[in-house]
């Protein structure tokens, strides 16, 4: 009698773990943005989530879990279980804040599983229209001749805005004040008010603008031109061979979520941006598809981070 109750609650555990296997997702998932609502990482992952919730059958719930300069979002996602139902979209911000900050509760590389990457969004150096600034060119010359004197917001300490003028200055030579403001809302408000004189801005954000005569585009810190603002030449063909700043997304999930997971959500999430309707969608907002296998994505969070921390070094921005 006890071999045979013994044999079928063997039976059961094992039906158990095949369902439990084959069965993934059968509740919903939630998709934490360590942001507050309305920024492109918002709208991203809310495309992502509804493409990914009609291919898995279950729910995609977008949890916005913005502070600490997102480290508030992306903690949660450490601490949460490793089992494909809370994954994180992430940004620059997820590599910067390795050095950024004094003490962290997670760390990037350990304690986060990459599942891929999902979009670039260029940036465009841009000049308020009453600067005087007409080219990447004059600026530089203006900044070395009258080192100090010029004004560059960014929407933070620490911001992906606030890096790539670190950079630039870094490999320019030359020397400018930093205003951060609470977000690149306040910071572009300030720019356009002619408060401050240069800044990084997305393409999506700048281009109204730019077409508009407020703002003059300077150059484009990634490696091609841009459709959108035709004629403007990237920094690394102009006057800084080698520049490359290009605020990229991607998602991933807490270490230790089994890999078959991991594939599962990758293939569902790349099949979704891939349709043209996300690629035309991301398009509007002046961003455009970059997918991955998660081993692309690890091995691009590698370079990313120790990349970032010789900004952040020479910067010496900090946050403790």
């Amino acid at each position: 009698m006890w071999r045979h109750l013994l044999a079928g609650c063997c039976l059961a555990a094992l039906a158990h773990a095949a369902t439990a296997q084959g069965g993934y997702p059968d509740r919903p998932i939630r998709f934490v943005v360590p942001y507050p609502p309305g920024g492109f990482t918002d709208i991203l992952a809310r495309l992502v989530g509804t493409k990914l919730g009609q291919d898995l059958g279950q729910p995609v719930i977008v949890d916005n879990r913005g502070g600490g300069g997102s480290t508030i979002g992306t903690d949660i996602v450490a601490k949460a279980e490793p089992d494909g139902y809370t994954i994180l979209m992430v940004a620059p911000d997820f590599a910067i804040n390795e050095s950024l900050h004094g003490k962290l509760p997670y760390r990037a590389q350990a304690d986060f599983a990459p599942v891929t990457l999902a979009a670039q969004s260029p940036m465009v150096l841009v000049a308020h229209a009453g600067s005087g600034i007409r080219s990447v060119q004059d600026l530089i010359s203006l900044a070395k001749k009258r080192p100090g004197s010029i004004n560059y917001a960014s929407g933070g300490n620490g911001t992906g805005s606030h890096l790539a003028m670190e950079q630039f200055k870094t490999q320019a030579g030359i020397d400018m004040i930093h205003i951060p403001y609470k977000g690149n809302g306040p910071a572009t408000t300030a720019l356009l008010g002619g408060e401050t004189s240069v800044m990084f801005l997305q393409v999506a954000v700048a281009a109204p603008h730019v077409r508009a005569g407020k703002l003059r585009a300077l150059a484009l810190p990634g490696t091609q031109r841009l459709d959108a603002l035709p004629g403007v030449p990237t920094l690394a063909e102009s006057v800084l061979p080698g520049f490359d700043v290009t605020p990229w997304f991607g998602i991933v999930a807490p270490a230790g979520t089994p890999a078959r997971i991991i594939d599962r959500l990758n293939e569902a999430i790349v099949k979704a941006l891939r349709q043209p309707d996300a690629q035309e969608s991301l398009a509007s907002q002046g961003a455009k598809v970059v997918t991955s296998t998660p081993e692309e994505f690890g091995a691009f969070l590698n370079r990313e981070i120790p990349r970032w921390a010789q900004v952040v070094k020479s910067s010496g921005a900090r946050v403790d």
